[in-house]
């Protein structure tokens, strides 16, 4: 499957002019074998280029490397997403004019990090379909030590070899599911910050991250039926999710309350230090604990309270010295004071019309437990009685307008 990448291109019904850096994303088994056609396609034949692999990748995919004019290949233990790690990576380059990055969702950063910096086309070989993060323009990194989405280049070219990526074993197919079933959470998110803060929304980008969506759910319910995974269709939903966010150049229809809890994990704050799960199972815990707090919230009746800005005594106590300044920063000019709060009391009924569109917790569970996805705290290392407290520490994470940082402007009866 080739998906055409050209219908979301242009003059949109949400006013604005939207743009894809992408040009081509191949979805079929076999198709590096085409890889040299592919890069002709998109205008980088005879380019001299960068292949980066880890180690672990590169022992696994051994017969299905690309041609290069040079390889680096990282050591895969402790690999992260830290821009100190990059940087270093930055200084073995030898003049590449495109860096292609074969792996998985961290080796893709040192890909699309450097070629942004360089100003050269990145093109993306993914191993995995474990997240949505392979079509997208936002490179998640640690940026002096706090986790950071920052705009970043998209690849030009995504070829997903499905004969690699079948290989991926059951955990990372379950975080795959788990990253992709988030969208109930942040669909919902966003449609609410419209409603009540009038934020600017695309249902364009919002109908292609619904059929991520659908065609995720699908494929999940079958293979919690048979075991048998539709990779294509896993691998499909993934890469229209990423493909939102280069569309919006940002992660809105792909990330609310629930990726924050992510990247609480991996920011390891106190009470949080033990915390530990790749992406999706973190994102699987965020998906549960918002689904059950939109639930029993939509069965309450709000009074609006007046907006305080985070203290810094607070920051301190759930953040420490560590992350304090940068979440501090983070923070000092809170959506929640752009608005008046009384707007969320008024556009109530419409809000549990949307919470409604998120599946019981009930189904949810079932179907975690179906595909083996982690969804409870205790699955990524904290403890239960922590859930309410990491809903409320990780909306400070990021200044975005959640239900669940709406809260803390919210009394309920």
């Amino acid at each position: 499957m080739i998906m055409d990448c050209s219908k979301y291109v242009g003059k949109c019904v949400c006013g604005r002019e939207h743009t894809l850096e992408t040009k081509k994303v191949v979805v079929e088994y076999d198709a590096l074998k085409n890889f040299e056609q592919y890069m002709a396609d998109v205008g980088l034949a005879g380019k001299r280029r960068t292949v980066v692999y880890d180690s672990n990748i590169y022992k696994l995919t051994e017969g299905k490397h690309v041609q290069a004019d040079q390889e680096i290949v990282l050591p895969a233990e402790g690999l992260r997403s830290e821009d100190v790690l990059i940087e270093d990576m930055m200084t073995r380059l030898d003049a590449p004019e495109v860096i292609v990055a074969f792996g998985a969702g961290t080796i893709m950063d040192f890909g699309r990090y450097p070629a942004y910096k360089l100003g050269i086309p990145f093109v993306a070989i993914p191993t995995l379909a474990s997240s949505d993060g392979f079509t997208a323009d936002i490179c998640s990194v640690i940026l002096n030590g706090q986790k950071k989405s920052i705009p970043m280049l998209a690849p030009i070219l995504v070829v997903a070899d499905l004969d690699i990526i079948k290989g991926a074993p059951a955990r990372l197919v379950a975080s795959g599911i788990n990253d992709i079933l988030s969208k109930y959470i942040s669909l919902v998110d966003w449609k609410i910050a419209r409603l009540v803060d009038g934020e600017y929304y695309c249902p364009m980008v919002a109908d292609l991250a619904q059929e991520a969506l659908n065609i995720m759910r699908k494929a999940a319910d079958e293979y919690a039926a048979t075991g048998k995974a539709d990779i294509e269709a896993m691998t499909m939903a993934q890469m229209k999710s990423g493909l939102t966010m280069q569309l919006l150049h940002h992660s809105r229809a792909a990330s609310g309350a629930e990726h924050l809890m992510a990247h609480l994990v991996e920011m390891h704050p106190p009470r949080f230090e033990g915390a530990e799960g790749i992406h999706g199972e973190c994102v699987g815990v965020g998906t549960f604990l918002c689904a059950k707090e939109y639930h029993r919230l939509a069965a309450l009746t709000p009074k609006a309270k007046p907006f305080q800005p985070l203290t810094s005594d607070w920051v301190m106590e759930k953040f420490g010295p560590r992350l304090y300044e940068g979440i501090m920063k983070e923070n000092e000019n809170d959506v929640l004071g752009t608005f008046d709060p009384q707007n969320i009391v008024d556009h109530w009924d419409e809000i549990r019309e949307l919470i409604a569109t998120i599946p019981p917790v009930e189904e949810l569970e079932a179907l975690y437990k179906g595909v083996g996805a982690k969804y409870l705290p205790e699955h990524i290392g904290i403890d239960p009685a922590l859930s309410d407290e990491m809903l409320t520490v990780s909306a400070a994470i990021r200044n975005r307008l959640t239900l669940v940082r709406m809260r803390r402007v919210l009394d309920f009866e």
